[in-house]
């Protein structure tokens, strides 16, 4: 059993692009509130979480304590996600449990926070929430020619909040020297087994304007 402080950590430094909004995506609004401020409401909503800590870029600190609050620590972060979390797990103080929760996932329900936390809690050094992956999946080589098509019944598409022993995850950035497409991958390298839990399908990223359009239309009908 992991007992002791749970500490998020929202990495919000990067621009996305794909988005096509013209700002920071974590920054771009969905019904009156920036994704960013969706995302911190899930987390505080969830009653699993004891500290937020939101990493943006340089330029958008002091906005960004006045956007959120004084409950919510905000600090600088860096151009690349794992330096960001990095910056985070700085000042993650006396935490236990750390989650690593994408700003891009607004819509996130409360219940999954509290899922992921209660199974690291439970003895688990790492979860991650997974969904089946639907489509069927190919294998490419550099000219777009099909090399191999996976099983797509063992592959998973995953989530977030991640959820890990704070101990496991600081080792594990201590120990890599290059970045990972998320925390969980970082953790594989130690040899640690990540464990998945079922993840939720309104917890998907947004990152493109049909994302986006999408999240519009969920809340719209919430709303309805």
């Amino acid at each position: 059993m992991h007992a002791g402080p749970v500490v998020a950590l929202v990495p919000a430094a990067g621009q996305g692009l794909r988005l096509q909004q013209g700002m920071p995506k974590a920054y771009v609004t969905l019904k009156g509130r920036t994704l960013l401020q969706h995302s911190v409401d899930g987390l505080t909503a969830s009653g699993a979480v004891d500290r937020i800590v939101v990493i943006v870029p340089a330029d958008l600190v002091e906005h960004t304590r006045e956007l959120l609050g004084p409950t919510v620590t905000v600090v600088e972060g860096a151009h690349e996600r794992t330096d960001s979390v990095r910056c985070g797990l700085a000042v993650a103080g006396d935490a236990a449990i750390v989650l690593v929760h994408d700003a891009a996932r607004a819509l996130t329900p409360p219940t999954l926070v509290s899922r992921v936390v209660a199974e690291v809690r439970a003895g688990r050094g790492a979860v991650v929430p997974a969904v089946p992956v639907t489509d069927t999946v190919k294998s490419v080589d550099l000219t777009g020619a099909v090399v191999g098509t996976p099983d797509r019944s063992s592959l998973r598409a995953i989530q977030t909040p991640q959820g890990f022993r704070a101990d496991l995850l600081i080792r594990a950035y201590a120990e890599s020297t290059d970045s990972a497409t998320d925390d969980a991958g970082l953790v594989e390298r130690l040899g640690e087994t990540v464990h998945t839990i079922t993840g939720e399908l309104l917890a998907f990223k947004i990152t493109t304007p049909h994302d986006l359009l999408l999240a519009e239309a969920i809340t719209a009908q919430e709303n309805a």
